[in-house]
């Protein structure tokens, strides 16, 4: 198969294919020394070979073992990770790369962005998440207990390496999961993205599915013509995280125990919700959210019992300005806008359309 290179505002490319490990040096580039890569306990055996490669290729390279999922996205871990940057004699012309998913990607990068006041990262995502999401754009960040990603810095990095192939071992589960933020951009930007994934619900599901490289692509593309158009988040980039304000506060009550897709998914449904509450947004499209989002197997619907936690958490929402809440909402299909200071009522009612018994229709993937 051929090798697809997306530009981000040509500052570094997207690089998605199969097979695709000989592409990692270059992406590492010339007068690069050492070079720690950092791998989740779940890919301790990827990490070591990646580890081996680029010692063969001429690297003095170290392999740095994390916790897997958002267990590693603490100041005790990156702490950990400087400590080895340290002891290795790690200098300004040295490099970092990331093998794992979404949150490997951002604890590494901020790492990287906080190493010497910043030095190379290239991420290799191995999870659908990690592809089309964490590893373009070059937000990083930390989680507190206070909220996600609430410690963080804008760090580009200097390539992605996209490996189709690594999907192939990747649960069902996370690859659904996923899928959620391929269907965000599809209502944000690319409907294409939606009536793929509605022409074969079954073959999205699955990492053999037969549009799923065109999927990761336009979503890719997606993210790169926002990123490049708004490096900083200050305004337009904003737009991709539509379903996050709502998702992210579902994170947090929940100790991180959702999967992010889960958690957005949700969160879209609830943002479609709040946008029709406001009459932004027709009946018909808030439905589809759920016929999309549901026919993939995504959750839809959160416990009823959790509003005071759930706003508390959204207030704390980067997003926020001051006491003001701001959402990114749709006012038509790939039509973004932004809700400031809705009113209290309309957040839940919009809860209230999203909520499930406390047994739970709403169940974590």
């Amino acid at each position: 198969m051929t090798t697809t290179r997306i530009s981000v505002g040509g500052d570094y490319d997207v690089v998605i294919g199969n097979g695709l490990l000989q592409e990692l040096p270059g992406l590492v580039g010339e007068g690069v020394q050492r070079v720690l890569i950092v791998h989740p306990r779940a890919l301790a055996a990827t990490g070591e070979a990646v580890r081996e490669d680029l010692v063969a290729q001429g690297f003095e390279a170290y392999a740095a073992e994390v916790p897997d999922a958002e267990e590693a996205k603490t100041a005790q871990v990156a702490a950990f990770l400087w400590g080895v940057l340290g002891q290795a004699g790690f200098t300004r012309s040295d490099a970092i790369v990331s093998v794992g998913g979404g949150a490997t990607t951002d604890l590494a990068g901020f790492v990287a962005a906080t190493w010497l006041r910043g030095i190379r990262v290239v991420h290799v995502p191995t999870t659908l998440l990690g592809m089309v999401d964490a590893a373009v754009g070059g937000k990083t960040g930390i989680n507190t207990p206070e909220g996600k990603n609430l410690v963080g810095a804008f760090h580009p990095p200097a390539g992605v390496l996209c490996d189709l192939t690594t999907l192939e071992t990747l649960p069902q589960h996370d690859f659904v999961a996923g899928m959620a933020e391929v269907v965000k951009c599809g209502f944000i930007a690319d409907p294409v993205i939606l009536n793929l994934v509605e022409s074969d619900l079954e073959g999205a599901r699955s990492a053999q599915g037969p549009h799923v490289r065109e999927l990761i692509e336009r979503a890719v593309r997606v993210k790169a013509d926002v990123v490049a158009a708004d490096l900083r988040e200050s305004s337009l980039r904003e737009v991709l995280n539509y379903g996050h304000t709502f998702g992210h506060a579902v994170e947090q009550v929940e100790r991180y125990a959702f999967r992010h897709g889960a958690a957005v998914s949700i969160g879209m449904v609830y943002v479609a919700e709040l946008a029709r509450l406001a009459g932004k947004l027709d009946d018909e499209l808030v439905e589809r959210h759920r016929s999309v989002l549901g026919g993939l197997g995504l959750p839809t619907t959160y416990r009823g019992d959790r509003w005071p936690q759930l706003l508390d958490a959204m207030k704390r929402d980067k997003k926020s300005r001051g006491s003001m809440l701001r959402f990114v909402v749709l006012q038509g299909l790939a039509r973004p806008a932004r809700l400031e200071g809705p009113d209290p009522a309309l957040l839940q009612a919009a809860y209230a359309e999203v909520s499930a018994d406390v047994t739970g229709r709403a169940v974590s993937l």
